[in-house]
């Protein structure tokens, strides 16, 4: 594991709590170093502070994705709901609000491990089609109206199990489960998710069409085939 955070206190809890969890820990306190001990460790999973001076988070998360798929579990601040979208869009696995447990971090560290560390099935369709949107499951890409759509690894999992699930209502728990393979977890991942996954492929976002909310439930995929 590495872990990139400013606050010296913030590092040795967090490092601590995943040796404990049994995993091996190296530490840096900027994105500079970050980036120079990724390089060098090759570690299995990177916890990312959003908000460091110099290179922040977001900025390091960029980087890492130019040259890695590695799970990267961000620390961001109560209320900095942008950050925690722009690390979303940036590829970000998921994200922990501080202040946090740090034993759920450590949990929801192994969680996400466990996840990536997934096989993943050979897909049942080769291509999926709802209308103008269709997904290449084999080449994991997504296009409406023929226009390639720029989503990230995690919306086009989203994207192809709502397609391969039309009509079936599910609740924020039931896709953290499904989806992200999580049995627990912050459910505002989803919420998060879903929002950005409609404004790629609604015409309307703000009146979904194929997304629809199920008050009290969660979310269903509506087809529009024509």
């Amino acid at each position: 594991m590495l872990v990139v955070d400013d606050d010296e206190t913030v590092r040795d809890v967090v490092r601590r709590y995943l040796e404990v969890a049994g995993f091996e820990v190296d530490v840096a306190g900027d994105g500079t170093e970050g980036l120079r001990l990724f390089s060098t460790t090759g570690p299995d999973l990177v916890v990312l502070d959003v908000m460091m001076p110099g290179l922040n988070g977001l900025e390091v998360c960029r980087r890492l994705r130019q040259v890695s798929q590695v799970p990267v579990v961000m620390l961001t601040a109560l209320g900095e709901e942008e950050n925690r979208i722009a690390g979303l869009q940036l590829g970000a696995d998921d994200y922990v609000t501080k202040p946090f447990s740090p034993k759920e971090l450590a949990l929801r560290v192994a969680s996400v491990l466990r996840r990536a560390r997934m096989p993943r099935p050979e897909p049942a369709a080769r291509v999926i089609t709802d209308g103008d949107l269709s997904l290449q499951m084999t080449a994991r890409q997504a296009a409406l109206g023929g226009v390639e759509l720029p989503l990230t690894s995690r919306e086009f999992d989203l994207l192809a199990f709502f397609l391969t699930h039309p009509g079936v209502a599910f609740s924020r728990a039931d896709l953290l489960e499904k989806v992200w393979g999580w049995d627990f977890g912050d459910q505002s991942t989803v919420t998060v998710h879903v929002r950005r996954l409609r404004e790629k492929i609604e015409k309307n976002p703000a009146k979904p069409v194929r997304v629809a909310t199920v008050w009290g439930v969660g979310y269903r995929y509506d087809p529009v085939r024509r």
